[in-house]
């Protein structure tokens, strides 16, 4: 065999061998996972370049990592798996940003970029932790977070601050392990040469589960004399689902708005079953701050109960604090009650020792036993009046207008309002099974169904139209220029500053909306006001007082379209006035006419 025939053959071996092992390596060793590459710049607003950004990438099942940028604000992570990552971007004196790099960023080279501008944040919050459990000593390891823009903890000297902000809204939460959690908000007026300051006693010194003297003062008011719960209709159209905006109110602890009732519950997780028994502090509450007068001094609560049985009742009472007294403390208004029905009861509080006072009034549900201890208290209806409220009967009372129902005791002891501007646009919306989230958004922008008093005399409104909150007319021969299909109402200290009213408005269709503006004072005088001018396509006075327009513009994108329609209140100043926006069936067999609440302004 020839020299040059052995070396053909001996390649072909060894070309059969070298495929062998290649093919054993393959069905072996799994294939390497994708890797690539996440890139960017980090820029000011200018668009310069930022250098030394710390920028850090964190996964689930990842380690972290960190890089800084470079003079030219970039940033390399090479060799990163394509898997979902946080990407952070902080640098002192500047607010931190946080991206998410999903798969779907990565490109057909597995190159993902993140460019992001960083705003520049010399602004601070600062403060000092004191223990309330120990003398007010500074207190050490309080977690102080303002989200994604911060977090610190408090050393020995119980001192944090918060840095790199801008001047903005925060809510700041501040927690420590055996201790009730404080949430605070700081609004940019409380930035002071871009500091702001929040101080914090955190324990022993709590009036109210979780709220220290401090936090009382600013607790919110209870302007009216009534709140209802629950989205069963007692008696259509009366306080149906669109109608009951109990779940607005400040509630701490466990609650839920449910078919029955607003529902104080035990807090009963896991991690909270240890918590001990307490007849004296409140597992769960709702509270405001109310002014109590010979009017109001009753307050009658319809209740029913989950989860509790005539063996084992569910614990419930009222606290008052009186923020005006040398020591104030939470004080209990008689004994504590019981309730074991899964049907309405009404239950009355005497507050005679309040009359000329404002005080804080907590309705709350008791911790009876330690363990897995679980209890609901239903609240159909918190009311107030001279004397007790029982079944579903309106307040009782002289009426100042009759067939109104709303009687003179009612608008003597009504608060006068401390805001003055009212939107009538829900950020969120809802329907009948879904509605809460919404209505608590309500607290956010002032709406003004969580700051007046609707009053569905004979129709419900419609609660979350991007053109505002519509109140409206039935479709019936049955017409009255006196009394309302339904109104709201809220009463303010008239003077200089705020005696001029505009309401911001429109309607639907072809037909007139009816609709009357009626002024009345605490001695009962009624006055229906004229508006001195309006932007309305169509607009004219109308029978007793009543207005007419047609205006079908505006919308929540629109706000310039809607009609404006502005009444003069001089001839009130230096007086209390209870305002009342009510919409009228003046014309029979019309539809539902609707008067479009977009906004209420006094100035």
């Amino acid at each position: 065999m020839s020299k040059k025939l052995r070396a053909i053959i001996y390649i072909a071996l060894l070309s059969t061998v070298l495929l062998s092992v290649t093919s054993c390596v393959d069905e072996d060793e799994p294939m390497a996972e994708p890797r690539g590459t996440i890139t960017g710049t980090v820029t000011d607003a200018d668009g310069e370049p930022i250098a030394d950004v710390n920028v850090t990438l964190a996964g689930v099942g990842e380690d972290e990592i960190s890089v800084t940028t470079a003079s030219d604000g970039k940033y390399f992570f090479e060799d990163v798996t394509l898997k979902t990552r946080a990407v952070k971007f902080s640098k002192s004196g500047w607010l931190t940003v946080s991206h998410t790099i999903n798969l779907d960023k990565f490109n057909d080279d597995n190159i993902a970029t993140a460019d992001v501008s960083l705003v520049f944040a010399s602004a601070k919050i600062t403060g000092t932790i004191k223990d309330g459990k120990n003398g007010d000593e500074p207190l050490e390891g309080v977690t102080i977070s303002v989200g994604v823009a911060g977090t610190t903890t408090t050393g020995s000297d119980g001192v944090y601050t918060l840095e790199n902000l801008i001047v903005d809204e925060y809510t700041i939460t501040f927690s420590k392990a055996n201790y009730e959690s404080i949430t605070k908000t700081v609004s940019p007026e409380d930035f002071l040469d871009g500091e702001a300051g929040i101080d914090i006693t955190m324990g022993s010194s709590e009036i109210l589960r979780g709220l220290t003297y401090a936090d009382l003062l600013t607790a919110e008011k209870w302007y009216y004399n009534e709140y209802r719960g629950g989205r069963n209709a007692d008696a259509y159209p009366r306080w149906d689902w669109a109608c009951n905006y109990m779940s607005v109110l400040d509630f701490r602890g466990a609650w839920q708005e449910q078919n029955e009732g607003t529902t104080l519950q035990i807090r009963n997780n896991e991690d909270e079953r240890s918590n001990p028994a307490d007849l004296n502090v409140f597992d769960s509450y709702v509270y405001g701050s109310k002014r109590i007068t010979e009017d109001n001094k009753i307050l009658s609560l319809r209740v029913s109960t989950h989860n509790a049985d005539e063996a084992n009742p569910a614990y419930f009472g009222v606290q008052v604090v009186d923020l005006s007294a040398a020591e104030p403390t939470a004080m209990k208004i008689g004994e504590n009650r019981t309730y074991a029905s899964g049907s309405y009861g009404d239950v009355a509080f005497d507050l005679s020792d309040y009359i000329g006072k404002e005080v804080v009034i907590a309705v709350g549900l008791y911790r009876q036993s330690t363990g897995d201890y679980w209890k609901q208290l239903v609240l159909r209806a918190i009311r107030f009046a001279d004397r007790k409220v029982e079944n579903w009967d309106w307040l009782p009372g002289n009426e100042v207008i009759e067939g109104w129902n709303l009687t003179q005791e009612t608008i003597r002891s009504t608060m006068p309002h401390t805001k003055l501007s009212f939107t009538g646009i829900s950020p969120i919306g809802g329907n009948r099974d879904n509605y809460v989230d919404a209505y608590r958004a309500w607290r956010e922008v002032d709406h003004v169904a969580a700051n007046w008093f609707f009053v569905p005399l004979k129709k419900d409104p419609e609660v979350f139209p991007s053109e505002g909150y519509l109140i409206k007319t039935r479709n019936t021969p049955e017409e009255s220029s006196t009394v309302p299909e339904a109104y709201l109402y809220s009463k303010f200290s008239i003077d200089a500053g705020n005696n001029q009213l505009t309401l911001s408005t429109r309607n639907f269709g072809d037909n007139f909306t009816y609709f009357k503006l009626t002024a009345i004072e605490d001695n009962g005088t009624v006055t229906h006001l004229e508006p001195q001018s309006n932007t309305a396509d169509e607009a004219s006075a109308a029978a007793d007082g009543c207005w007419k327009f047609k205006h079908g513009d505006g919308g929540a994108g629109n706000p310039e379209g809607y009609a404006a329609f502005s009444y003069d209140l001089s001839q009130f100043n230096g007086k209390d006035v209870t305002l009342a926006l009510g919409v009228y069936n003046a014309e029979g067999n019309t539809g539902e006419n609707k008067l479009v609440i977009h906004r209420i302004d006094l100035n």
